[in-house]
């Protein structure tokens, strides 16, 4: 996955010397700048995040429920055709 490389937006933070340390040599391991490496991994997390939240998990039962009601869906109730007929 690739991050949107275009830098118009700054992000700034604070972090513990261990941390710090430790991205350094992430970043330097992987042969790119802290900047790059930061943004690569925050991308990718929140890319992973929302995805995530996104997506909705059925079991099997509920899936078959769900395709069933939108296969073969309830014949409208005559109070949901009068207030469809309204104008």
């Amino acid at each position: 996955m690739s991050a949107i490389t275009t830098n118009e937006s700054r992000i700034s933070l604070r972090t513990s010397a261990d941390a710090k340390a430790m991205i350094e040599r992430a970043a330097a391991l992987m042969g790119t700048t802290v900047s790059s490496f930061i943004q690569q991994s925050a991308y990718e997390a929140a890319h992973w995040g929302v995805t995530d939240y996104d997506t909705l998990m059925l079991t099997r039962r509920d899936f078959e429920a769900l395709a069933s009601s939108v296969e073969k869906p309830l014949k409208p109730k005559v109070a949901l055709r009068k207030l469809m007929a309204r104008k």
